[in-house]
């Protein structure tokens, strides 16, 4: 099969879905308000609660959202061929994870912008919010260690990729003060003074790499890096949303789209095959990468590239704080998801256009891959061309930076810039990542906050700078200790698993939402996705249990995933009684705003 075809394919299924499914799904089945206030007008401070324009909000949505599950998702599964990942993330991403998105952030912009947690205890009970706050927590923890972790192992050594991702940060600074302080609202000027000089800083990377003191500089090893990371999250909690973190995320859209929308450009102009077949022998289990059969991993593996209960996490977080209208959670919801799918898309291309035996020995542990019986065929050109070793680099980030690579440089004007492609892409990979990170580390204050506020009330004042610098501190050391101590081989596949049981509860309750708001007949386009994600994830985490972790004496990942999966049964089976509850009732009230509803539960 040709790339191109596969291309064009996602591009369509997209657009229809974002034209009808997604518009019939907010504007019908949602029933958003266009005139109704959001938090980021009745509650605005300036910090948190700030009325951004929507096209910066997508940028920092996405931004946010998307990191390294699109990106070594469905480069991991890619193990079983192309076909099985490629139908999902375009099935998936339409009517389970932009579904997801949209019902969670409609609901979280419904109840103050405060978090999914807090939605749960208003929506079901205070048990449950309670219960569902410990579970997000603990998740969001594993979540940030892991997307750290495949930074640190991007960026370390890297001298290149460290200096263009640091100048984000300066660069961001200067757009946040342009866009608030200097041209109050002038998003185009902010836009091309930051896309010019995100530009010039890429441009700068190779001379940096050739100067001797400012490649030592910038040189980093995997400890100093893993100190930097936390500290940057740490600081983009505490400073005010508009001042770094909105903006950086806005500018690292561009990156992030246009890196993408170049490659859909080279996939055009070269038209390469997908060498790896469309199922491969593994799909019944025994890979070498993912050991268990393609179903239930692929959906696991593949993660937020189809549907991710991160994004309920951001849902729940900043971009409810910034939305200025309702009328924008199409946009920004559904189709910010939409997009992330066609990364998925783009990504698994990336790792399918390599000749099989080299993919494999790229992700693949030199152990197992020696028991596949296949012999390398590029790889060794593609070494030498790179100027590093490819070969037993598993987790997904090498053999995505390869594919890219591979792609850009066969377009005829620029044969022979193999290296520059592949550092560029272990930057972009970075970027991607980097992202996520920091909002999630000011969304895990805002958690922090809430659970503490309920017992010393001055913490849930969220203008409170000692209770902002204290929550902020305690939640990063909590990653930041992860990521210090740990890899990413134990740390990413519990996160797969918890993650997925997240994104499961979150559609859970936005069906609860959509029944108390007299829309039972619609609640099958939450339900079913969310209980078919349910069995999936509960069977893979029964899996991973008993043949990973128990067998090889992994007692304490083994305990973590009980403790998830207990913790999400609880919400679960408090979600159906709800449901139960909400169905018995036969006479709609009016709520505050004349709405006929079920029940009546405060914002």
């Amino acid at each position: 099969m040709n790339a191109l075809t596969l291309v064009f394919a996602s591009l369509c299924v997209f657009a229809i879905a974002y034209r009808f499914y997604g518009l019939f799904f907010v504007r019908k089945v949602l029933g958003v308000k266009p005139e109704r206030p959001t938090p980021a007008v009745k509650m605005a401070d300036g910090v948190d609660y700030v009325k951004t324009n929507k096209f910066v909000l997508f940028g920092h949505h996405f931004a946010a959202i998307a990191a390294a599950g699109p990106l070594l998702g469905p480069v991991l599964a890619a193990q079983f061929g192309y076909m099985p990942g490629a139908l999902w993330i375009l099935v998936g991403c339409v009517v389970a994870g932009a579904v997801h998105d949209s019902v969670v952030l409609f609901a979280s912009v419904r109840h103050r912008g405060q978090s999914l947690a807090y939605i749960a205890t208003q929506e079901i009970g205070k048990a449950t919010g309670s219960v569902a706050s410990v579970a997000v927590l603990f998740i969001l923890i594993l979540t940030l260690a892991g997307l750290s972790l495949a930074v640190v192992n991007a960026m370390f050594h890297s001298p290149w990729g460290t200096f263009t991702v640091f100048a984000t940060i300066p660069i961001a600074l200067l757009m946040g003060v342009y866009l608030h302080v200097w041209r109050d609202g002038d998003v185009k000027g902010a836009s091309i003074l930051g896309v010019a000089l995100l530009v010039l800083a890429i441009l700068a990377g190779p001379h940096v790499v050739e100067n001797p003191t400012l490649a030592g500089m910038f040189t980093m090893s995997r400890n100093n890096i893993a100190i930097s990371i936390p500290i940057y999250g740490f600081i983009a909690s505490v400073l005010p949303v508009w001042l770094l973190l909105c903006p950086r995320d806005y500018l690292s859209t561009y990156l992030k789209i246009g890196t993408i929308a170049m490659l859909a450009i080279g996939i055009f102009w070269v038209r390469p095959d997908l060498l790896m077949p469309a199922t491969t022998q593994f799909v019944s289990g025994g890979g070498p990468i993912i050991p268990g059969p393609v179903f239930p991993f692929l959906f696991i593996t593949i993660a937020c590239g189809a549907i991710s209960g991160f994004h309920a996490i951001i849902g729940s977080g900043t971009t409810p704080k910034m939305i200025g209208s309702e009328g924008d959670i199409l946009f920004v919801g559904y189709g910010a998801m939409l997009t992330e799918g066609f990364v998925a898309i783009m990504a698994l291309i990336a790792a399918c256009v390599m000749v099989p035996a080299d993919y494999f020995a790229i992700n693949a542990p030199a152990a197992a891959f020696e028991k596949l019986g296949m012999a390398v065929v590029n790889l060794p050109e593609l070494s030498t061309a790179v100027g590093e070793k490819l070969q037993g680099r598993p987790g997904g980030a090498v053999s995505l930076a390869v594919g890219m690579a591979y792609i850009f440089s066969s377009v005829p004007f620029m044969k022979g810039l193999m290296a520059y492609w592949y550092h560029f892409a272990i930057m972009f990979e970075a970027v991607f990542i980097l992202t996520a990170v920091d909002t999630g580390t000011r969304v895990g204050r805002f958690f922090l906050q809430e659970m503490i506020g309920q017992f010393v009330p001055r913490f849930a004042e969220k203008r409170w700078w000692p209770g902002i610098v204290i929550t902020s501190g305690i939640f990063t050391f909590s990653w930041g200790y992860l990521v210090y101590t740990g890899d990413i081989g134990t740390i990413w596949p519990l996160f797969g698993m918890s993650n997925q049981l997240l994104a499961a509860v979150g559609l859970l309750i936005g069906t609860t939402l959509l029944i108390r708001m007299n829309k039972a007949r619609y609640a099958w386009m939450t339900a079913v996705p969310g209980l078919s994600l349910v069995c999936i994830t509960m069977y893979a985490g029964f899996l991973q249990i008993t043949n990973t972790y128990l067998p090889k004496n992994m007692y304490l990942l083994a305990t973590m995933a009980i403790i998830v999966m207990c913790l999400m049964t609880i919400v679960i089976v408090s979600a159906f009684r709800r449901w139960m509850q909400l169905l018995s009732v036969k006479q709609p009230v009016p709520d505050a705003y004349g709405e006929p509803v079920l029940d009546v539960v405060p914002e």
